[in-house]
């Protein structure tokens, strides 16, 4: 594959400042539970950004800009490769982990990628501007993916299955991204003053995801996971994920740049939402936000290996 005609220095450089600029508030958050302790409720915190906040980053993502059906291969592709593996994860985990909130997270964690806060402008690192149509609707896709496979595994290590179906239809970010759509697809077009105000949402929902994330991070302790746990949500995300990805995606007739923008989406370390569900459903919260500090430590080493990748894609 071809990459934009950019030094490969000067690629790489803009892609650790993309990771390390969005780590200040993880930072803030951390020193703010360090100085403050108790006096800090996590829980009301995710609260207010599950059930209110992200309305806003939901529509404002998904009104920016029309979505396009004939956009929508890209994403199912991104879909077809989760879906394969996570069943083959959800099978052999089974066989793994008799504790189910491990399960849960053996299952679904790695499946979990941070392909909006750090998948989108990595791959506008990468392939520039015109990736911005792909990597939103693949965001979107991984939203649907996130409130429905995420939420229900995450509730299954505390709940029975109705009442974690029960937790899928109760959460309101997959009514806003079914609202959000539907107006789209009929060609409204909010007035700017609209979209400011979505925006203002939107920003503040994704500042308090990372924030939320530097309050878990103080509190975790990479001691409490599981050695066997870890491999396994590490190799998936890192080795099987875009491995088997690789090989689906080398043997498709596919413009180069999208086979690119799926793979780099697909690399993504795990997501900041994977401790919010935890934290939600008490599913070992503290175990997930060290795997996902785990991952996002990797990743600033697994991305080299990723860019050398896709000259082969």
């Amino acid at each position: 594959m071809k990459l934009y005609t950019i030094s490969y220095n000067y690629l790489m450089s803009s892609i650790i400042f993309s990771i390390l600029s969005i780590y200040v508030f993880i930072v803030i958050g951390f020193v703010a539970k360090m100085s403050f302790k108790e006096s800090i409720d996590d829980k009301t915190i995710t609260l207010i950004n599950v059930y209110f906040l992200q309305i806003f980053l939901t529509f404002w993502g998904l009104l920016i800009r029309p979505v396009d059906v004939t956009l929508l291969y890209a994403p199912s592709i991104y879909l077809l490769i989760v879906l394969v593996i996570l069943t083959v994860s959800a099978l052999v985990a089974k066989k793994l982990f008799e504790d189910k909130k491990e399960y849960s997270i053996a299952t679904v964690a790695a499946f979990i990628g941070n392909t909006g806060n750090l998948g989108i402008p990595l791959n506008i690192a990468i392939f520039g501007e015109e990736s911005i149509p792909y990597t939103t609707i693949i965001n979107l896709m991984n939203v649907f993916v996130v409130y429905t496979l995420g939420v229900y595994y995450y509730s299954r290590g505390s709940f029975d299955v109705k009442t974690s179906l029960k937790n899928i239809v109760k959460l309101p970010i997959l009514w806003a991204a079914t609202a959000a759509i539907m107006l789209s697809m009929y060609g409204y077009r909010p007035s700017d003053e609209i979209m400011k105000m979505l925006m203002m949402g939107a920003y503040a929902s994704i500042v308090m995801q990372l924030f939320l994330f530097g309050l878990y991070l103080y509190s975790a302790e990479i001691k409490e996971i599981s050695k066997k746990l870890a491999l396994w949500v590490l190799s998936i995300k890192f080795i099987f994920l875009p491995g088997i990805a690789f090989l689906i995606l080398y043997s498709m007739q596919l413009d180069p740049m999208i086979k690119g923008i799926i793979f780099i989406e697909l690399l993504t370390p795990l997501a900041i939402a994977n401790v919010n569900f935890a934290s939600l459903y008490d599913c070992k919260p503290k175990v997930v936000t060290a795997l996902v500090f785990i991952s996002s430590l990797l990743f600033l080493g697994v991305i080299f290996v990723g860019i050398r990748v896709l000259i082969y894609l």
